[in-house]
């Protein structure tokens, strides 16, 4: 009897939760993710997104363009709530509001290159990665041009984060060709 509930209870979770029990391609995962700059935050990114189990090269391109859209809308996001804090800087307010539309710029030549990639337009998707990458560039160098503004660590991380999310999709998309 307890055998009979234990079978219904793994086909029942089975059911509920079908990407548990695939055992996915790690291995076109980690093959894919060699030809990147970056292979752990490749790998544990891909592997993190249970689609990425079924999918083909193209479709873990599609995946890591998708991962570094939500980081750069993210980022915007944050240094638009950043600026609710600001009250008399209005440099410092200014700067954040392009950095803001910055990083918007990011996500939207990302989102952009996902298209790209469906119409299987390669070099495309590449320039449309690379422009999403160099956005952040832009936000740093307002920093840098105004003195006393300090640029936030965790702008500086966030930065990092976009450009090596970038740097894994454009290595993959780079294996396509």
């Amino acid at each position: 009897m307890a055998s009979k509930i234990f079978y219904l209870f793994l086909l029942l979770l089975a059911h509920l939760q079908p990407h548990a029990f695939v055992k996915g391609d790690a291995t076109l995962i980690k093959k894919t993710c060699k030809n990147t700059k970056y292979y752990d935050l490749c790998f544990s990114s891909l592997k993190s997104d249970p689609s990425s189990l079924n999918a083909d090269p193209k479709g873990l391109a599609v995946i890591m363009v998708g991962i570094g859209k939500a980081n750069a809308t993210s980022t915007s996001s944050y240094l638009s709530s950043q600026l609710l804090g600001i009250a008399n800087d209005s440099t410092l307010k200014r700067v954040l509001k392009e950095c803001a539309d910055k990083y918007t710029y990011a996500s939207d030549a990302l989102q952009a290159s996902a298209q790209d990639l469906a119409n299987e337009a390669y070099d495309y998707a590449s320039v449309h990665i690379t422009a999403a990458s160099d956005y952040p560039n832009v936000c740093h160098n307002l920093f840098k041009r105004y003195l006393g503004l300090v640029y936030p660590p965790e702008l500086a991380r966030r930065e990092d984060g976009l450009k090596h999310l970038c740097d894994v999709a454009l290595g993959i998309v780079e294996s396509l060709n």
